[in-house]
């Protein structure tokens, strides 16, 4: 298994974390996992295009039941551009950083330049971690499409939400 092409952790490179509530780790998910992560990509309704199981790390707790995803996805031909993406955890396990460890793990072997895309509402959060937004014309193309069509489905939506495309060198 691998991350884009990088190599997964190892069983010992896992990370084991405990907070007041749950105790969870960190692992490459598995194939019999692919249904959950399409089921928690739809409950907390991300973009769910480009779900393949072998790009996600899984956060699963002492009954070795997910409770969280994240992936690196691949753009472009050569999958030169990659995304932070795919962050996601059950509404009962919110609150206790789970979405901040995959995300720390994702980070921290994942090459650079990295983008996101979120809801300008959570940029602040992925500040925290050194990304930084860009303007359009900084975009890969891509995520120049994408801010297209968002832009559209928010004013159709009559949402003030806005996407936010995010970069971290």
């Amino acid at each position: 298994m691998s991350w884009a092409g990088r190599p997964a952790p190892t069983t010992q490179q896992t990370k084991r974390l405990t907070n007041y509530m749950t105790t969870y780790i960190l692992r490459p998910a598995r194939e019999s996992e692919s249904t959950v992560i399409k089921d928690l990509i739809h409950l907390t309704g991300i973009n769910p295009m480009g779900l393949d199981w072998k790009r996600f790390i899984v956060a699963v707790n002492a009954q070795d039941q997910v409770i969280g995803i994240g992936q690196l996805k691949p753009h472009g031909a050569d999958a030169e551009i990659l995304e932070l993406a795919s962050i996601a955890v059950f509404p009962e396990y919110q609150g206790q950083g789970v979405a901040r460890a995959i995300i720390e793990q994702l980070l921290k072997d994942g090459p650079r330049p990295l983008y996101l895309m979120c809801e300008s509402s959570l940029g602040l959060l992925y500040e925290k971690f050194g990304f930084r937004a860009i303007s359009y014309d900084e975009m890969p193309r891509y995520f120049q499409r994408m801010s297209k069509l968002a832009g559209l489905v928010m004013t159709l939506a009559r949402r003030e939400e806005r996407l936010l495309v995010m970069k971290l060198q």
